[in-house]
């Protein structure tokens, strides 16, 4: 089952996903907040699978609110969910570390191809937005300076406790870094990071 939460201030819109994905088997909208603060409450309480965020929200944004929340649970997949389709709001989101990017005005039929697309790992973006270039094909944009030093390292073989000991930080760590890779470059697993840094590996 795919739990969703939403954050939107709007409840006309709000009631019209829950009645819709209502008759969807494989759905289901766990929660609703107004603001960012609620929806970390309502995130770090019922850890949605999905979270269709608001950019514009009171309190904390969407942006901040999506880097909070994929900083504490990496599995968690974010759809920025907004009127705004400037390319500077998207950057911002997809940076942050949303997989999907849709506009308000899309169809409920949308919407649930979106949440089922992000729920397998995939990246979803409204058709009717401009993905920039850099954030779409260049997995320099999306990773961090760390993040691409382990990466270099999965290409070698190294195993996470390895990593651990030559970058002298906790394996957990290393696995919050692979996880948010994995998350990052719309990868299914660990076999698929490991097949990807070693193509990539001459682009650190």
């Amino acid at each position: 089952m795919i739990t969703v939460a939403i954050a939107e201030d709007h409840q006309a819109l709000i009631d019209g996903i829950k009645s819709y994905v209502k008759y969807e088997d494989d759905i289901t909208v766990i929660g609703h907040a107004n603001n960012g603060e609620q929806l970390l409450a309502l995130v770090r309480a019922r850890r949605p699978k999905v979270v269709l965020c608001d950019i514009r929200m009171p309190i904390l944004d969407g942006i901040e609110a999506t880097k909070i929340i994929l900083q504490e649970l990496p599995e968690t997949k974010v759809v920025a969910f907004t009127m705004f389709d400037q390319e500077a709001a998207v950057q911002q989101m997809l940076a942050a570390g949303a997989q999907g990017y849709l506009l308000k005005n899309s169809s409920l039929d949308v919407v649930l191809e979106a949440i089922r697309t992000v729920a397998e790992g995939k990246t979803y973006y409204d058709k009717k937005i401009n993905v920039p270039d850099t954030e779409k094909n260049n997995s320099k944009s999306v990773l961090s300076s760390r993040e691409r030093q382990i990466l270099q390292l999965v290409a070698k073989g190294r195993t996470s406790h390895q990593i651990a000991e030559e970058l002298f930080i906790g394996k957990s760590t290393v696995d919050t870094h692979r996880k948010n890779m994995i998350r990052k470059l719309g990868l299914s697993g660990a076999g698929e990071l490991l097949r990807y840094a070693v193509e990539k590996k001459y682009e650190f």
